[in-house]
């Protein structure tokens, strides 16, 4: 079923059509919330909120744009907005601070066994600037263009290319860093 079929179907009341499209846009949602909230706690209802907001919106979808990035746009807003919304309530406890430390277990000697690289590099990730977080997570997790990318966030292209290039160049740098201490390690143990 095509996303112009899949947005008929919806609009018809097919309860089926609306469970698939949940289904089939749920992963995109989920990743915009977490990379830009970096807070579980509140992540499903946001998501929640995010698949509200598309279902009542949908009569205003023309196809101008895919479906995933429309939907991506709405998550992308929303996600801002609940950003903003946290951080005006000036709560500093540690349960609403988002976690961008490395994981505790971080040993430099292990740093490239598969699963410890995957939690470091998410905790680099999400140490980086919201949108630098977000056009990562549409760049290379959703394989967004950068066309798409620009759709969604509203930031002209060569903004875009720019933020992805100063995320990867951030991220570089903190792998070096990571890869020199362990260097270090290595010699004095």
């Amino acid at each position: 079923m095509t996303d112009k079929e899949l947005v008929l179907q919806v609009r018809n009341g097919n309860q089926h059509a609306c469970r698939f499209l949940v289904a089939k846009y749920q992963g995109l949602v989920n990743h915009m919330v977490r990379r830009i909230l970096l807070r579980n706690d509140v992540a499903e209802d946001i998501c929640q909120d995010v698949f509200m907001k598309v279902f009542s919106r949908l009569s205003a979808f023309r196809g101008d744009a895919k479906l995933s990035t429309w939907i991506a746009t709405i998550a992308y807003h929303t996600s801002l907005t609940e950003l903003n919304r946290i951080k005006g309530r000036k709560e500093t406890s540690a349960e609403m601070l988002p976690s961008a430390s490395l994981p505790v277990s971080y040993e430099p000697v292990h740093v490239f066994e598969t699963e410890e690289l995957k939690k470091i590099l998410l905790a680099m990730i999400e140490s980086l600037p919201v949108h630098y977080r977000t056009i990562l997570t549409l760049f290379y997790l959703e394989e967004f263009s950068y066309r798409e990318i620009e759709q969604v966030t509203g930031l002209p292209e060569g903004t875009v290319k720019s933020y992805l290039y100063r995320a990867r160049f951030l991220l570089k740098g903190k792998l070096e860093k990571i890869q020199q201490n362990e260097r270090a390690e290595i010699f004095v143990g």
